[in-house]
């Protein structure tokens, strides 16, 4: 079984306290390095050729964890209007 070194729980944890807003600040960011990483990769610059994937796998947990928050405050706002 392949142990995956990926973002740690402690940082999920972290990001779930952020707003969406700055979650959608490091989408943005992680994007950003993926294509840097992979232009450093056909350059033969990067030696670790599975940081892609990692760096994919990182971004759709942040992903993730933005979705949960939408649904999550949409959520709050049906059972608000039907307290009223």
């Amino acid at each position: 079984m392949r142990k995956k070194v990926n973002m740690k729980k402690k940082d999920i944890i972290s990001l779930r306290s952020k707003e969406a807003i700055e979650l959608a600040k490091l989408v943005g960011q992680m994007r950003l390095e993926i294509v840097k990483t992979k232009a450093n990769i056909s350059a033969s610059k990067e030696k670790n050729l599975k940081k892609v994937k990692n760096l994919r796998h990182d971004l759709a947990q942040v992903v993730t964890l933005m979705r949960e928050k939408q649904i999550m405050e949409k959520a709050k706002g049906e059972i608000k209007e039907e307290i009223k």
